[in-house]
This record gives structure tokens, sequence and C-alpha cells, in this order.
């Protein structure tokens, strides 16, 4: 019963929370609305019983996508002193957000803990090892080799991509420590004293 409840309080914030983050005017609630769309899909599978594919959800869209997305959007040209402005207006709603995601949790885990999910009046059979450890046996275990020719292939264009950044090239000015560090200080400071009502000449 309390799986049931759950699926359709996640399923119905996730379809709102979504379609929030289409009409939301500002790309920051937007950004905000996505971070509870992933919260609520990683309760969903959850239920499912994928508990490794609920954590990426967390860890990974939220804990860093969701989070460049927000950086993204930061760089725009936005007037944030509006949104300062209306910090204390939206405080209310804000706390609401944040109860609602806690008792989400909440249901989260007390469905998980109150056994498989039925299906009509056939229960569904719970599998014998964790989704977490038979993911972790596969990999490296029966996939060790692939699992660490990824790694490598992603490293050797980690490598590439730094090495094509820090080329030398005839343009750019490079900085030499050696002459910052002899510079005196009465070459780089200099006191002047204009009259009143003239600029400083450089």
């Amino acid at each position: 019963m309390i799986a049931a409840i759950a699926f359709y309080l996640f399923a119905a914030m996730t379809i709102a929370s979504a379609v929030f983050v289409i009409f939301a005017r500002n790309p920051v609630h937007s950004v905000l609305w996505l971070i509870v769309a992933f919260f609520n899909a990683a309760g969903l599978m959850l239920l499912l019983g994928a508990e490794f594919i609920a954590m990426l959800l967390v860890i990974v869209y939220v804990g860093a996508v969701a989070v460049l997305f927000l950086f993204v959007v930061m760089m725009l040209d936005i007037d944030f002193a509006s949104l300062r402005s209306g910090f204390t207006r939206n405080l209310p709603f804000g706390l609401l957000i944040a109860f609602v995601l806690m008792a989400e949790m909440v249901v989260a885990v007390a469905a998980w803990k109150a056994g498989p999910v039925t299906q009509g009046a056939r229960p569904v059979a719970a599998n014998a090892q964790p989704n977490i450890e038979a993911i972790g046996q596969a990999l490296y275990g029966r996939f060790l080799y692939p699992f660490e020719i990824a790694g490598l292939v992603l490293l050797v264009a980690m490598i590439g991509a730094i090495v094509l950044t820090h080329r030398s090239r005839g343009d750019a000015r490079g900085q030499k420590v050696a002459r910052q560090v002899d510079r005196r200080p009465d070459e780089a400071i200099r006191n002047l004293q204009p009259g009143v009502g003239e600029g400083m000449k450089l």
C-alpha cells in the first residue's frame, strides 16, 4: 500500500516539476525545479529496486549536471538584485519545497523497507543479491578488462585535451615569473596628486 502511495507521489511530483522547468520564466528557478525532478525520479528508481540508478541520479545529475547548468545560468545577464530582493517573499515557498522533499525521502525509505512491490495478486520475487553488489561483481569480475580499457580511453582523451589547450602559440603572451618577482615597488606604484576637477593622466 505504501509503495503505491509513494509511486503516485513521486510520479506526480516528477511531472509537476518537469512542467515548472519548462514554464518558469526565471532560468535559475528552472534549474531548481530540474533538481526537484531528479530527486523524484531517483525515488521512482528506488521503488523499482534500482538503487544504483537512484544514486547516479542524485550524485551525478544533481551533484554535477544540474550544478553545471546553474553555473551556466549564473554567467548569463540576469538581474540578481531583483532575485535577492524577493528572497524574503519566496522564503515560505522554498521552505515548503524543502519540507516536501524531506517527506518524500522518508516515504521512499519506508516503501523500500516495506518489501517488494506487488503486481496484482502475485508479489514480485525479491533478488537474493543486492543490485549494487551484482553490478560491482559484474564490473570488476566478468567485465574488468573492458571497464579498465574504457577508463584508459577516457584518460587519453583528458590528457589530449590538456595538451591541446596548453600548447604554446605565437600570439599568446606567457607569464614571466622572474620579471614579476624582480620588479621594485617604486616601478609598480605611482603617487599622483591631481588638482580639484582634474582627471588622472596616465
